[in-house]
């Protein structure tokens, strides 16, 4: 066994063990923590196969900004953990089924009859001039570019609608108008009231 294969095995234990501790973990914090781990071990795995690109964004993307604004979101909101854990026994079954279907699924994606692939073929590794990312831009951009730019239609319509549901009124809710903020008169905010002086006696 190679040393490149004992890092692969390293990283996916380390990977499948953070995963599970992702969903099994109680605290939230704890658990965007261990979804950190998870998106390091994968990032490493992305190196081993030689896929610099995709685990340098993996890092800077998801590591970088994205779980830093879940652990933001979650250590800034009030989780009452109780009242999440109330229906847990009563789903559990639905959770279980959706397990086994993954395994499935899993399982007919990697058995190596499914794939047609020669178990324990060797890897072959690319020359110095290589470029990953010149390939799967070539990839992206003519063979995948109608769903790639689908996926960005998606994505933008998902953040609109973020915001059109956060900048919703509500009633009972505070709100600020930045147009009458900016467009407000120094006669509409005070008053000056003149008084003659006082003589304390």
């Amino acid at each position: 066994m190679t040393l490149v294969q004992l890092l692969f095995y390293f990283f996916a234990i380390v990977l499948v063990v953070a995963g599970l501790r992702v969903i099994t973990v109680r605290n939230p914090v704890h658990a965007a923590l261990f979804l950190v781990l998870t998106f390091f071990s994968m990032a490493c795995i992305w190196l081993l196969l030689e896929e610099e690109f995709l685990a340098i964004v993996l890092v800077l993307v998801y590591v970088g900004a994205v779980m830093v604004l879940f652990l933001f979101v979650v250590m800034m909101l009030d989780i009452n953990l109780v009242r999440l854990r109330e229906g847990f026994i009563r789903y559990v079954w639905v959770g279980a089924g959706v397990a086994l279907l993954i395994a499935v699924q899993l399982y007919s994606v990697f058995s190596a009859k499914s794939m047609g692939l020669a178990s324990g073929a060797p890897v072959v590794g690319h020359g110095p001039n290589y470029s990953n990312t010149e390939q799967l831009g070539r990839v992206l951009y003519t063979h995948y570019v109608y769903p790639f730019e689908i996926a960005a239609a998606v994505l933008l319509v998902a953040i609109v609608a973020a915001i059109a549901l956060t900048m919703r009124r509500r009633s009972g809710t505070k709100h600020q108008r930045p147009s009458e903020q900016v467009a407000v008169r120094r006669q509409d905010r005070i008053r000056i009231v003149k008084m003659p002086a006082e003589k304390k006696q």
